[in-house]
């Protein structure tokens, strides 16, 4: 393996936990990440801003940025009306989470896991239509801070509804950090996802990237700085922080395309627009590669 794609998701993910910022920082951030080398970029979400309203502007930070032509951005939705604006904003790669607890899906999205899969059922089609992809996250994958663990069948018999109705990627999200390896090698050994999305709240994001790694899995969300968590889950903090991740790979000898030293501006930059230090060890220390 030579080879491992990074979607990068600060300035969507990291961004709607924090208190609102003003959409010049937000288009600064994303350009920002844009010259790094990274391939994918969560650049948004279209959700009604009273539930997010830190992702309110999301139209305007679109329509400002510098489109990196070697870079593929996307946009998460939580229902039709959300797909409907992604796709009118110009969007063509098209994410939408839905959880395999019942309950956080009800607390994140008013709604019952069976009601979002009806849901999801009827986009397909709407986002093809426009020459669209949809990708299917399904969150709370390794379990839940309301339910607690989570039964792997369950996450895939999910996977099976959508990937029959027509999905074009699936991807598991550890949403509160309580995956662990072990709990990786359960979930994978019963159902393979396209890509993964761990949070580093109990300090295991690495080792679970390191064991899906030796499954097959070979594409990841990561936040600059470890920005991120979910509004709606106590506890959920910071994602994997993208340089921790570039850094660990590159000394593998594994390439990710990304300029270490360009992504470490970046985080030093979401950590400037936040007011506050960031979790990233690799931001505080620099790569292991730096002489004093």
């Amino acid at each position: 393996m030579t080879f491992v794609s990074i979607r990068e998701v600060a300035p969507r993910d990291g961004l709607q936990n924090e208190d609102p910022v003003p959409a010049d920082a937000k288009v600064a951030l994303i350009d920002a990440l844009g010259r790094t080398g990274v391939r994918r970029i969560e650049a948004v979400s279209f959700v009604h801003p009273k539930a997010i309203p830190q992702m309110a502007d999301a139209d305007e930070v679109w329509s400002r940025i510098e489109r990196n032509p070697d870079v593929r951005y996307s946009a998460l939705i939580p229902n039709t009306r959300g797909a409907q604006r992604a796709i009118a904003a110009g969007f063509r790669e098209i994410e939408v989470v839905v959880s395999a607890s019942d309950t956080h899906n009800r607390r994140n999205l008013n709604r019952s896991t069976e009601e979002s899969l009806d849901d999801i059922t009827g986009l397909i089609p709407l986002v093809h239509e426009a020459g669209a992809t949809l990708e299917v996250i399904v969150a709370t994958s390794f379990g839940c801070p309301f339910e607690g663990d989570i039964d792997p069948a369950r996450v895939a018999g999910i996977v099976a509804r959508v990937r029959a109705d027509g999905a074009d990627r699936i991807a598991f999200g550890d949403t509160t950090g309580m995956a662990t390896p072990r709990r990786v090698r359960d979930l994978l050994s019963e159902v393979r996802p396209d890509l993964l999305h761990f949070h580093n709240t109990r300090g295991t994001g690495l080792a679970n990237i390191l064991t899906a790694l030796e499954l097959g899995v070979t594409e990841f969300d990561a936040s600059a700085g470890g920005l991120g968590g979910c509004p709606y889950a106590p506890g959920a903090s910071g994602n994997v922080a993208t340089e921790e991740v570039v850094h660990m790979l590159h000394d593998m000898g594994i390439d990710t395309g990304i300029d270490l030293e360009q992504l470490i501006k970046a985080a030093e930059l979401a950590e400037k627009i936040v007011g506050r230090p960031l979790p990233s060890g690799v931001l505080r220390a620099g790569p292991r590669t730096r002489v004093v």
